[in-house]
């Protein structure tokens, strides 16, 4: 439902008639939320359990996707983003996936670990995908049915609510609390501070140039600039989760040959770079043409940058690094879209187009710069046994 939101919420807050400010602060309260969350994981992980975890957020997910419904004001609208957890990012980052990635982390070898968060990835995007190009539906409901394009969004949002309970099931069957296979636990070293410290810092710069980015927003840019609607964005942002599936299996190779850290860096860069031709397109099929070229390369570093974390820190530490990290991520999420929205009603529609590319661009470097030399174990073997 992750991918179907993304899209959707910002044509049903387009449709709506909510302006660019107040669309951005609906988009980033749910971020918001999303954030909280994920910080209660991250630093409450001895005192909580796994399955109860999933299994909570998974249902308030739910019921915040159904909440959406109930009113078209915009500060109602932000109260249930916020308490729902409602993801308008597009991509699945929030508590749910810190326990799952913290769990996955230390169940295989550190050789194998990125090949692992390539399939995890690569199962979240293939979904994500579906989800996208669900974004036709309300479109479709708009011309079959006797419903205005609001009430189109408002039925469609309710079946995803219905779908995104489903998940609670699967996270039924984890083991309870006190089984010892799936607590969460905390008190991180000092030097694993001190890490994650950094890296956490780096991502939050990032993070608040996705905000500006995120797919809300950028479908809601696609709306007022070319008047593109579901049935157009559903299939694009399908194209773009697929072309993002593809490029971690991508990623994964080239992780083994340069390093996780070049990997992501040397892919992301030219992303953002990409991305700045975005603002000045001059067609919807150019614009769309720009995005999916983009959308080839940016996601390379979600999977290793998950792997390159679980590496550098021991793994008794990794649900505090993996949630710290997670967490910063979402607060930047959080307060980009209403910076886009912003931007958008003082600078100019393409304004959070440019503004989230020159923070990423600027984060690919200070990133390189700090952590070239921290490299995982599983690397520095690998260098040892070419060198012997």
């Amino acid at each position: 439902m992750t991918g179907f939101t993304g899209v959707t919420l910002g044509l049903y807050l387009g449709a709506a008639g909510v302006g660019a400010l107040d669309a951005g602060l609906v988009i980033g309260a749910g971020l918001a939320g999303l954030a909280l969350a994920t910080a209660l994981v991250a630093t409450r992980g001895r005192a909580s359990n796994a399955r109860a975890t999933l299994i909570g957020t998974t249902l308030l997910s739910a019921a915040g996707l159904a909440a959406l419904t109930l009113s078209a004001r915009p500060g109602l609208l932000a109260v249930a983003a916020f308490l729902g957890l409602v993801n308008g990012m597009g991509r699945d980052r929030g508590p749910a996936q810190t326990v799952e990635q913290a769990l996955l982390a230390n169940q295989v070898a550190a050789a194998d670990r990125t090949a692992l968060f390539t399939r995890y990835t690569l199962a979240q995007d293939v979904a994500g995908a579906l989800g996208s190009w669900a974004a036709a539906v309300p479109p479709l409901l708009h011309r079959t049915l006797p419903v205005t394009a609001v009430g189109a969004h408002r039925i469609a949002f309710l079946a995803a609510a219905l779908l995104a309970v489903f998940p609670a099931a699967l996270y039924a069957r984890l083991p309870r609390a006190g089984s010892g296979a799936v607590s969460l636990p905390s008190s991180p070293s000092a030097e694993t501070r001190r890490r994650v410290g950094s890296l956490a810092g780096l991502f939050a710069l990032d993070s608040v140039g996705g905000g500006f980015l995120a797919g809300s927003v950028l479908s809601y840019w696609f709306f007022q600039r070319f008047g593109l609607t579901g049935a157009v964005l559903g299939p694009l942002f399908f194209a773009t989760r697929v072309l993002n599936a593809l490029s971690y299996l991508v990623a994964e190779r080239l992780a083994r040959r340069i390093g996780l850290l070049r990997t992501m860096v040397f892919t992301h860069l030219p992303s953002s770079l990409i991305l700045l031709l975005l603002p000045f397109a001059p067609s919807a099929w150019a614009a769309a043409t720009i995005l999916l070229v983009r959308e080839a390369l940016v996601q390379m570093d979600v999977p290793t940058r998950t792997s390159y974390v679980a590496a550098v820190t021991p793994p008794a530490d990794r649900t505090f690094a993996l949630g710290a990290t997670g967490l910063v991520r979402n607060i930047g999420w959080a307060t980009g879209p209403a910076g886009a929205g912003w931007a958008m009603q003082s600078l100019g529609l393409g304004a959070p187009l440019v503004l989230g590319a020159g923070l990423k661009i600027v984060y690919d470097g200070l990133l390189y710069r700090a952590f070239r030399r921290v490299r995982p174990p599983e690397e520095l073997s690998r260098a040892g046994g070419a060198t012997s």
